[in-house]
């Protein structure tokens, strides 16, 4: 008996300590410096932005950790209302993805975002009408001759339904008109999008601007929509529909690491970067 209950002990030990690896929970210290760790994942779109913000935040708190990763925005509310990480990143609010309130998720816009349709660079038009996207989405259009292109079949390529930027899309472009998923394939990241699209003639699919920055500046041909160019002016205006806030998500409201981490974000001091890397900063819309 003595054995089994050292062993039983032991085993609640060992999860223990797996469990509390890279789950410490951050404590302040004297010098106002943060020490432990903060998890987050979610979604693709906003995985960049934070993890830049990270090792900023970290170089200025050597004792604390913050690890980023992806998995899409459903992927990150879940997780977050499960206490498996401590923030999760969405592009969309936690209410359109868990509509059980008992979780008290706070949603806090860290920055907005620009999404534009891509297609392959062989489809010879440079924008595209709010109800001709509907058509191509929808599975009506199936030919870019049908838009003002030539006679070239059009290549639908999706985003899967758990994805944020495919309901970014469905609320802000497709809006009464739902996706047809039996049209065209589906790729699950702004990796495989780039790839696909690339590689399929007369193919059509959308990212978030903030990947066509940097190195991927120029790889894929964007297109306008209703003649209007996917710029921060014009979304600030009101004359480009394709665009969403970020969101950093918490269980109440956050405190203490994670509350300065996400107020770094939002912050003058770090909106420079937050603008060159194809997001806009909170400070836009003051």
């Amino acid at each position: 008996m003595k054995k089994k209950i050292s062993f039983i002990g032991a085993m609640v030990l060992a999860v223990g300590i797996i469990t509390g690896c890279g789950n410490q929970t951050p404590v302040e210290n004297s010098d106002g410096t943060y020490s432990g760790s903060i998890s987050v994942a979610g979604s693709t779109a906003l995985q960049p932005l934070v993890e830049e913000a990270a090792n900023e935040f970290m170089e200025f708190n050597p004792n604390l950790s913050i690890m980023v990763q992806g998995g899409g925005s459903g992927t990150g509310i879940n997780q977050v209302a499960s206490n498996a990480v401590g923030i999760g990143m969405s592009d969309i609010p936690s209410a359109m993805k868990l509509e059980d309130d008992s979780y008290n998720l706070v949603d806090t816009k860290v920055a907005a975002l620009k999404f534009s349709l891509v297609v392959n660079e062989d489809v010879n038009i440079d924008s595209l009408e709010i109800e001709e996207i509907k058509g191509i989405f929808s599975g009506e259009i199936t030919n870019w001759s049908e838009v003002g292109g030539d006679d070239l079949a059009i290549q639908v390529i999706n985003r899967p339904a758990s994805s944020g930027t495919r309901v970014v899309f469905s609320e802000s472009v497709m809006q009464d008109v739902a996706v047809n998923d039996s049209v065209g394939t589906i790729q699950e990241s702004n990796g495989a999008v780039e790839q696909a699209v690339n590689a399929t003639s007369g193919a059509i699919s959308y990212l978030a601007m903030s990947y066509l920055t940097g190195d991927k500046e120029g790889v894929l041909k964007t297109l306008a929509i209703n003649d209007v160019e996917a710029t921060t002016e014009n979304v600030l205006s009101g004359d480009y529909p394709f665009w969403g806030y970020q969101y950093m998500i918490t269980q109440g409201e956050p405190t203490g690491a994670a509350a300065s981490f996400i107020e770094y974000i939002q912050g003058e001091e770090f909106a420079d970067i937050v603008e060159k890397m194809g997001y806009i900063s909170m400070s836009q819309f003051q």
